[in-house]
């Protein structure tokens, strides 16, 4: 019985091992830190460079549109009315009656 779970076990162990590539100790994570490098300069990195500036241009291209609006008053609060209203109050006169 003991023996069953040793062999289990070196069993894993020879798999993980081939799935690595047959490499062990040092060699093994070198390999591994530069294929990692390989993937994130040649996969990784370049998509979010596009990405970036594909933002950066959607950020010029909205600023420099010169149509767009462009708000310049804050509107001013007015509760009492139909919501914001700009520049002075309308300043009511009471009718004599």
């Amino acid at each position: 019985m003991a023996s069953s779970w040793r062999r289990t076990f070196g069993n894993v162990r020879s798999f993980v091992g081939n799935s690595m590539g047959g490499l062990r100790g040092g060699s093994n994570i070198a390999s591994w830190a530069v294929a990692c490098t390989l993937a994130y300069l040649l996969w990784v990195k370049p998509s979010r460079d596009l990405k970036r500036e594909q933002e950066e241009r959607a950020a010029l291209a909205a600023a420099s549109d010169r149509y767009r609006y462009v708000e310049k008053r804050k509107p001013i609060p007015d509760p009492q009315e139909t919501g914001l209203i700009y520049g002075n109050r309308r300043q009511f006169k009471k009718s004599d009656d």
